[in-house]
C-alpha cells in the first residue's frame, strides 16, 4: 500500500526553505510510533513532525556532497519517503537510516545525470561545527571555512559519503554500512583514510594537530 501524501503538505515540502543545522540533534523520542502511524494514515501534521525532525540533516548531507539544487533534491527525498512508509517498519534509529539510505540514492542517481565529481560549496560554515571538538576541529578552525571546504572537495565521493553520514546525519558505523552497502570494516577504512588525508593537507597548510 501507497501512503496517500496530502496535496498541502506535497506543496509545503516544496516550498519549505531548510538550511543545515549547527550541531542541533532532533529526535521525536517516545512518540515516534504515534507520528509514523499517524503519518502511513495521511495525517499532515505527522509528516511535518517527521519531515521538520529530519529535513535539516538531510539538507545538510545534500548540500555539502555538492548538489546542485539541494533543496529542490531534498524534497524529492521526503516525498520518496512519504510515499513509502508503508513499507518500513522498525525504530526511530532505523527510521533515520532509511531516510537517509533514500537521500544516498537520490545523491547518486543527481551525480549519474550530471556526470561530473560534486563540490563542496563555499559559502556555508556550518561544516565548521560538523566537524567535531577534536584536534581536527581545532585545526579546521584555524584553517577557515574556504580551507574546510578545499579540503573536502579533495576526499574522494566515497570517503566524504562516509564521513558526511558520520558527521552530519549523525549515523553510527553500522548504520553508515548499511546506506552505502558497505561492510562495518570497509566504512572504517574509509573514514580513516579521509581522516588521514584531511590531517595531511592541513599538515601542508602549517597547522599543526
Amino acid at each position: 500500500m501507497t501512503v496517500h501524501v496530502p496535496c498541502g503538505t506535497r506543496l509545503a515540502i516544496t516550498r519549505m526553505k531548510v538550511r543545515a543545522p549547527r550541531r542541533i540533534k532532533l529526535s521525536i523520542g517516545d512518540d515516534f510510533d504515534v507520528v509514523l502511524e499517524a503519518a502511513r494514515s495521511g495525517a499532515p501534521w505527522a509528516f511535518e513532525r517527521l519531515y521538520h525532525d529530519l529535513a535539516p540533516a538531510v539538507y545538510g548531507y545534500i548540500r555539502l556532497q555538492g548538489s546542485a539544487e539541494p533543496e529542490d533534491l531534498c524534497s524529492e527525498v521526503f516525498m520518496g519517503v512519504f510515499a513509502g512508509l508503508s513499507s518500513f517498519d522498525g525504530s526511530e534509529q532505523q527510521f533515520r537510516s532509511w531516510v537517509f539510505t533514500i537521500a544516498h540514492r537520490r545523491l547518486t542517481d543527481e551525480r549519474r545525470r550530471f556526470s561530473r565529481r560534486p563540490t563542496v560549496p563555499t559559502s556555508d560554515a556550518d561544516v565548521l561545527d560538523r566537524l567535531g571538538g577534536d584536534a581536527e576541529k581545532e585545526a579546521l578552525d584555524a584553517l577557515g571555512s574556504r580551507h574546510v571546504h578545499e579540503l573536502c572537495s579533495e576526499l574522494t565521493a566515497e570517503q566524504r559519503d562516509v564521513l558526511f553520514l558520520r558527521v552530519v546525519a549523525d549515523l553510527s558505523v553500522e548504520q553508515v554500512a548499511g546506506v552505502v552497502g558497505r561492510s562495518n570494516g570497509a566504512v572504517k577504512a574509509l573514514q580513516r583514510r579521509a581522516l588521514t588525508a584531511l590531517r595531511e593537507k592541513i599538515a601542508r597548510e602549517g597547522v599543526t594537530l
